[in-house]
């Protein structure tokens, strides 16, 4: 399987993967308001990536954290609810949201989901050896990473020390020796948040994901993914310090998917130009957005337009109606294997997650899938086991007037009485009329 390796801006074949077993890590939500599409964009990705690993018979693990004490949710508390100190209620009602949101999306559940409020002795012990080492050094309380330890500084983003140094800002914190230099411990009033070796305090952004990972993947993993806004200074940093703790290469493969555009600039809650997914799901249903998705390269900026996400609406439509037909409920994975059709769908899959071309391969292939039941079988199994897309028409809303009602109740009264020909009667006159009605089982 190819896929982009950003520490050597070349495709690699997943093939040095260790055989049967694949770890992954993707870097997951700060829990402070509702997720949006760029949120949805980011963990349909990797949702696919996973499907697909798992299919091709790799035992994978997936991790994917919750950020739930941040500066962001501090603020958040204090505004909404009074008090900084409120910042878990916050966040327990975000990440409810978004496993929601997750679960509509029809996203898998990774294996592990751990809470950094949940890590603290993992990420306080990761600090001391850091400061052990000399990599990291106290200030009056707080950690910091010293990058000048670390030489291949800038490796992920391609960017060179010295011109991230001429570029920096000064940080108006006494005693950072490089304003490059960043947080792995920040000092708070005693009695606030966790007791370390250096006081009270809570840990910094980057450290969360290098200790999560390593507790639950690791030293070293095979995968790291997250959106392309995190590779710098969050992935670069998470490099320098897990490298610099032990000695050994962080990931094997970085795979980073691209923005989601309004206007041409980036997507972000920073900027207020974002859509949440529970407004977007009042326009569109879910597997339409899911669709609207997996229908463009993960990696190629994504303008975000409502008109398209109608065109694919239509698409959408007619694969479900072409499939509504076909039963793949207990297609098995050797079956799917066999078809031609899902071969050469996989085959666009493994090189960089291509899922446009997929895309191509089966819009061409519906005329040999109308005469191939099996194929058809086939295809429909993987375009929702492993793209994660279920394929069900649309309800259309139908305007019912006053007769088409009174035609609908008496045909209901006729079969609830067992007068099956006028029953029929009245379904003729409705299909004359242009409505079908659909009989209740019971």
């Amino acid at each position: 399987m190819k896929v982009t390796n950003t520490l050597t801006s070349a495709k690699e074949h997943f093939a040095e993967l260790t055989p049967g077993k694949v770890s992954m890590y993707v870097c997951g939500i700060t829990p402070y308001d509702f997720a949006h599409v760029g949120h949805g964009r980011c963990y349909i990705t990797f949702d696919v990536l996973y499907r697909l690993l798992n299919f091709k018979g790799y035992e994978v693990t997936y991790c994917r954290n919750f950020t739930d004490i941040d500066d962001k949710l501090l603020v958040r508390a204090a505004e909404k609810l009074g008090t900084a100190a409120r910042y878990r209620e916050i966040a327990e009602t975000f990440i409810t949201a978004y496993t929601e949101d997750m679960q509509r999306l029809n996203c898998l559940s990774p294996s592990i989901q751990p809470r950094v409020t949940e890590s603290i002795p993992q990420i306080i012990a990761f600090v001391e050896g850091l400061v052990r080492q000399g990599k990291a050094y106290v200030v009056d309380g707080s950690v910091y990473y010293d990058i000048s330890t670390f030489s291949s500084y800038g490796k992920l983003s391609k960017q060179k020390l010295d011109e991230l140094m001429a570029g920096a800002r000064v940080d108006v914190r006494e005693g950072k020796r490089s304003p490059l230099d960043f947080a792995l411990w920040k000092k708070e009033d005693d009695g606030e948040f966790w007791k370390s070796p250096w006081g009270y305090g809570r840990p910094g952004w980057h450290i969360e994901c290098s200790a999560m990972a390593a507790t639950h993947l690791g030293e070293q993993i095979d995968i790291h993914a997250g959106g392309a806004d995190l590779i710098f200074p969050h992935h670069e940093n998470e490099i320098a310090q897990t490298e610099g703790l032990t000695g050994k290469q962080f990931a094997r493969y970085w795979v980073h998917n691209g923005f989601v555009m309004v206007n041409k600039e980036k997507m972000s809650k920073s900027l207020g130009n974002f859509f949440t997914l529970r407004d977007i799901f009042k326009e569109f249903e879910p597997r339409i957005i899911r669709f609207y998705i997996v229908s463009h390269h993960y990696r190629a900026p994504l303008e975000f337009s409502r008109d398209d996400i109608k065109s694919l609406e239509k698409s959408y439509q007619r694969l479900s109606r072409f499939f509504s037909t076909v039963d793949a409920d207990d297609c098995s994975d050797e079956e799917m294997k066999r078809s031609e059709v899902v071969r050469a769908m996989l085959a666009f899959l493994e090189d960089d997650m291509n899922t446009p071309g997929m895309w191509g391969v089966v819009f061409e292939s519906l005329p040999l899938l109308q005469k191939n039941p099996a194929e058809a079988r086939a295809v429909k199994a993987f375009i929702q086991r492993i793209v994660g897309l279920v394929l069900e028409p649309l309800s259309e809303e139908v305007e019912i007037t006053p007769e088409i009602q009174r035609l609908l109740d008496e045909r209901e009264a006729a079969r609830l009485a067992k007068d099956w020909a006028k029953a029929d009667m009245l379904r003729d006159q409705l299909a004359a009329l242009g409505y079908k009605p659909k009989d209740k089982k019971s």
